[in-house]
Order: C-alpha cells, then structure tokens, then sequence
C-alpha cells in the first residue's frame, strides 16, 4: 500500500518549496499538473492542490472563503517521523527560517516520543516526531 496524502492551498509552488526544503524530498514530476505538485519519498506522495480542485472534488461548499481572515480550524494534521530528536530540534528551527511557525517547541510525549507541533506558512497543522528521546529528557 502507498499513501497519498494532499492538502488544498492557495499557493501550491510556495507550500512545495517549503516541505521540499524542510524534509528533503524530491518533487514528484510525473504528477505535475496545473493544479497539483507532490512531493515524493519511499511510497508516499505528498500533494499540494490549488484552489480549483475545490470544484474539481465536488467540494465547492466547503472551500475556505479567501475574504475571511481568520486561522482554519484544524482537522486533520500529518505527523513526519524522523529518524533522530536532534532531527526533530533541526526541523522546527529549520519550518520557523522557512516562513512557518513552531506551536508547540519539542517536548517528550508521554508515549515517548519527541516531537514538535508546526505550521506551514498558510496555517496547516503537522507534527515532526522521533521515536526516541534526547539524552535527559
């Protein structure tokens, strides 16, 4: 099984840079379209889809209104396991550089993990985490 998970945008070029650049994955060229950019890496697609697939999914009713100002509720969020906390310390450093924002530092989860809680620069909520915790923590 391969996962595609894609997010609906209003800049689909910028939202690519920004996770091409904070996790190093590759563009998936083969899924270019007007609409669409995806970024790939071991059987993942992550997909960026611009504010005409509002209409092409049949979800005009539910497309933001780009008036409102307001931050998005948030519904759903990815969670991007990396292989190391200081991996994880580097990303949310790396996510406020690149035009992002840290809501939640790094921290140990009481399931043992470390983790942090982001935001791209048009508010989706996503998680970078790693199995382990730092030395002391």
């Amino acid at each position: 099984m391969k996962l595609w998970f894609n997010l609906l945008c209003r800049d689909i070029e910028s939202q690519m840079r920004f996770y091409a650049a904070l996790l190093g994955w590759p563009e998936a060229v083969h899924s270019r379209s007007p609409i669409y950019r995806a970024l790939q890496h071991e059987g993942v697609q992550f997909g960026f889809n611009a504010p005409p697939a509002y209409a092409l999914l049949g979800l005009d009713e539910r497309a933001p209104d780009a008036a409102a100002e307001t931050v998005p509720p948030v519904t759903a969020y990815a969670t991007f396991m990396l292989d190391t906390p200081s991996a994880v310390d580097a990303a949310s450093t790396q996510a406020a550089a690149l035009g992002g924002r840290v809501l939640k530092a790094p921290y140990a989860t009481y399931y043992g993990q470390w983790q942090a809680v982001l935001a791209d620069p048009e508010q989706h909520v996503f998680r970078v985490s790693s199995h382990t915790l730092p030395p002391g923590a």
